[in-house]
């Protein structure tokens, strides 16, 4: 890619974290989720390089980057065919969160471990009966002396086995006007009360989704993330990443379907030349390498308006971002399996897998329905329909 775009030592950064990911592939993972484990070893060997860290401030371990570099970091482990989706919770999500907001206590407790790649902290915010409108939440935290107890439900809520803690969305009440503002939480994952359910899902992927229960879940005051009053702004600050990584998880993934789908066009040959050679094969792998760079050149304005501390502008380019590079996710993968034929079925080529996997980003963090609503009021000025 051309340095206009990307610096020289994000080239290097690419480079440097492709290299790691041809160490371990799509087998290694697709191992791993067969065998119910978890990649502990590529989660290890990524933090031990620096990568995981790299968004974090320095003073506290991480490499002083921003969501620029953590972006590239997490396309490149999709594109070798290992993305570590933890990395979007923990170092980009809560990791954001508590640099920008947290104390100076609960930065030195948990910044270090989230850099290093020792800690590892999963975001409750979606409730079975909310879905999308984070209006909706029902978990509620409530002051009893200098404590909190929250109370509340949550769903599809990614390696809550594995975390140190879960990041909570609650609700408190402003003592002002009465109505429920939102605010985050620190919960362990050992704290009394606080229950976890997997949830049986039809998707080949090393990290769980769990339902959680909290039922009285005594917190201290310490708990809470930063100050009560900025939650909504808390939020967000943990959103607009969230949305810029899905768009690198799903841009690479895309990348790594193409890749193989443009390997076997190359060299399957059914008549006289190989049937990369054909139009109707070539030209709609064409058209899905132009939408991942489209998408790409999103998330990269929309990581560059974030680490500016462009908030408002980040916020229209992430999810734009995250809608380009679902679809052009999903396009890839389907176009990649098309390719193969029947071998785009086999586990040997393990392309149909994706096909499951390529609509996560569609649907999570937040469906591309929601994101039409938010770009036709927000950029566009026309009315709400809800």
């Amino acid at each position: 890619m051309s340095s206009t775009i990307e610096t020289v030592e994000h080239t290097a950064l690419r480079t440097a974290v492709a290299a790691l990911g041809q160490r371990y592939g799509r087998e290694y993972l697709a191992r791993v989720a067969r065998e119910g484990g978890h990649p502990d070893e590529l989660w290890a060997d990524a933090a031990k390089l620096g990568y995981l860290g790299v968004n974090l401030p320095e003073e506290y371990g991480g490499g002083g980057g921003g969501i620029a570099e953590l972006s590239i970091v997490l396309e490149e482990l999709g594109a070798a065919g290992c993305p570590l989706l933890m990395m979007v919770v923990s170092p980009a999500i809560c990791g954001t969160v508590i640099a920008r907001f947290g104390t100076d206590a609960q930065k030195q407790s948990w910044l270090p471990g989230l850099a290093d790649g020792s800690r590892t902290m999963a975001f409750g915010i979606t409730e079975p009966d909310a879905g999308s409108n984070s209006h909706r939440i029902t978990t509620t935290a409530r002051r009893d002396g200098d404590d909190w107890i929250l109370t509340g439900r949550k769903v599809f809520i990614s390696g809550v086995d594995i975390a140190d803690a879960t990041l909570v969305v609650g609700r408190t009440e402003d003592a002002r006007t009465g109505s429920l503002k939102p605010c985050l939480f620190i919960v362990p994952r050992d704290a009394p009360g606080f229950g976890r359910t997997v949830i049986d899902m039809e998707l080949a992927a090393a990290e769980k989704q769990f339902e959680l229960t909290l039922d009285e879940v005594r917190l201290p005051s310490s708990a809470l993330v930063g100050d009560e009053d900025a939650g909504l702004l808390q939020l967000f600050a943990g959103l607009n990443p969230e949305r810029i990584m899905t768009a690198a998880f799903a841009i690479g993934m895309g990348r790594h379907a193409l890749a193989k789908a443009v390997d076997y066009a190359k060299t399957r040959q059914v008549w006289k030349q190989p049937i990369g050679g054909h139009q109707a094969v070539a030209h709609p792998l064409a058209q899905a390498h132009i939408e991942l760079e489209l998408a790409r050149l999103m998330m990269q304005k929309a990581a560059r308006l974030y680490d500016a501390g462009d908030d408002m502008g980040a916020g229209e380019a992430a999810n734009m971002a995250k809608y380009a590079a679902a679809e052009a996710c999903v396009r890839a993968v389907d176009q990649a399996v098309h390719t193969l034929g029947g071998n785009g079925l086999t586990r040997e080529y393990g392309l149909a897998s994706l096909i499951t996997a390529s609509r996560v980003a569609r649907i999570a963090p937040v469906s591309r329905e929601m994101i039409l609503n938010f770009i036709s009021h927000q950029t566009l000025g026309l009315p709400k329909s809800y």
